[in-house]
């Protein structure tokens, strides 16, 4: 690593002025506070250049920010700027559409799986929102898909409007595109929620729905039936 040569010699210097112990400590303080100033300088940066990326045209810029995103959730950074961005990328073809000739030029589910995905590690209010219209505009299962998954970590459910949106979709892809994948995200949300649904009634109801459809293959609809037990033997609801 290019940076030990410097610590080592770093620590011989702190050794040689061991006298000065003091002065060291105040030298140190300032430039913590210095450093604090740099970090919010970079942070304000890294949000308009994530910004810029998500509504810049091209899925390559959308795939950087996406990778910066990621990247600073890893580290355990959240800003307002990604969540901009997030909700930007999450609706990318479907909230913001770019046509030519008829065609919409700028659909990338690719896109918006991941940046769905992504919410679900922002831990907000504002990304639960996103994700819930993501499903009520969105028809790609695998994009519905990553949008369950994601509300089901976030956890929230006030006045049931998360599960109630599940049921929605729910019923909308058993008629026209049963697909498995989404059904079984759709069982681990309705697990994860349960304790936090007031009317457990259209959750049961779907839950019935996908162990009898025999489009659905055997495992998800086995899993049916332990979610079913599962959510059924829940308590009262417990708030967020």
């Amino acid at each position: 690593m290019r940076f030990k040569p410097f610590i080592f010699v770093l620590m011989l210097c702190t050794l040689a002025a061991s006298g000065l112990v003091a002065q060291e400590t105040a030298e140190t303080q300032q430039t913590d506070s210095i450093m604090t100033v740099e970090e919010a300088y970079l942070s304000s940066v890294e949000g308009v250049i994530m910004k810029e990326l998500a509504q810049a045209d091209g899925r390559d810029a959308k795939q950087v920010a996406l990778q910066y995103i990621e990247n600073a959730i890893d580290s355990g950074r959240t800003t307002e700027d990604m969540q901009v961005a997030l909700d930007s990328l999450a609706k990318e073809g479907i909230g913001s559409v770019i046509r030519e000739s008829g065609r919409t030029m700028n659909n990338y589910p690719d896109i918006r799986l991941k940046a769905c995905e992504l919410l679900g590690k922002m831990g907000t209010v504002e990304a639960k929102d996103t994700l819930v219209a993501v499903m009520f505009a969105d028809n790609e299962p695998s994009v519905i898909s990553a949008a369950v998954k994601s509300l089901g970590e976030l956890g929230y459910n006030d006045e049931d409007e998360v599960v109630e949106m599940i049921n929605w979709v729910t019923r909308k892809f058993d008629i026209i595109l049963p697909t498995s994948s989404l059904a079984l995200e759709v069982l681990n949300a309705y697990e994860k929620l349960a304790p936090k649904v007031d009317d457990k009634s259209g959750m049961i109801e779907s839950i019935i729905r996908i162990a009898g459809n025999y489009n659905y293959v055997t495992p998800v609809r086995n899993r049916a039936y332990e979610v079913l037990k599962s959510v059924s033997g829940n308590g009262e609801k417990s708030g967020k």
